[in-house]
C-alpha cells in the first residue's frame, strides 16, 4: 500500500492504493480506513500502486479545474455489504445534482434505513471519487460531511457552476 497527501482547493486529502485501485480518498487521513488496511495481507506493487495515486491526482486536479465530471480510477471499497451498497448507489448520482439520504435508501431498496444510509455516507473512504456531497437532507439542507459542510458547498458549488455554464469537458 502507498499513502499520498494532496493538497486540494478545499483542504489536505489523504490518498491510498492497494495493487491498482485506489482505496482511500479522506480528509481526515488513515482513521478513514476503519481498521481495513491492517486486515489486507495481499502483496502488491509499489510502482503500481504509486501509478494510481498519481492518476488520481491528475483525475482531482481536472475535477477541481472543471474539466472532468466522471472518475475512471478504479476503486476498492472496504466496509460492510450495506456500506458498499449505499456507496455503489452514490456512484450513479449525476454530477451537479444532489439527492437526499431517504431517496438513496429507496434507491438501494430499504426505504426504512434513511439513518443506516446516512451512516455509511459519513463513513465513505472515498470522498469526492464517491460522491457522498452530493446527498442531502430531505429538506435540501446540507449535513455533515467528513471535509466539513462548507467544503460540502464548496463541491457542490463548483459543480452547479460548470453546469449552470454548460461546461461539459469530462476527460
Amino acid at each position: 500500500m502507498v499513502v499520498k497527501e494532496y493538497d486540494s482547493p478545499c483542504g489536505v486529502l489523504y490518498m491510498a492504493s492497494i495493487g491498482n485501485e485506489l482505496c482511500l480518498c479522506s480528509w481526515h487521513g488513515l482513521s478513514a480506513c476503519h481498521g481495513f488496511i491492517s486486515d489486507f495481507k495481499d502483496a502488491s506493487d509499489y510502482k503500481e500502486e504509486w501509478d494510481v495515486l498519481e492518476k488520481a491526482e491528475r483525475e482531482l486536479e481536472e475535477y477541481f479545474e472543471g474539466m472532468r465530471q466522471t472518475f475512471d480510477i478504479p476503486l476498492k471499497m472496504f466496509g460492510t455489504e450495506f456500506q458498499k451498497k449505499v456507496w455503489n448507489a452514490l456512484l450513479g448520482i449525476p454530477y451537479g445534482e444532489t439527492v437526499s439520504y431517504s431517496n438513496v435508501a429507496r434507491l438501494i431498496g430499504l426505504p426504512r434505513s434513511t439513518r443506516a444510509v446516512a451512516n455509511a455516507c459519513s463513513k465513505n473512504p472515498l470522498s469526492i471519487f464517491v460522491p457522498c456531497h452530493r446527498v442531502v437532507s430531505t429538506q435540501g439542507k446540507l449535513t455533515g460531511y467528513a471535509g466539513g459542510v462548507e467544503v460540502k458547498r464548496k463541491l457542490l458549488d463548483l459543480e452547479r457552476a460548470d453546469m449552470l455554464f454548460g461546461v461539459s469537458l469530462d476527460a
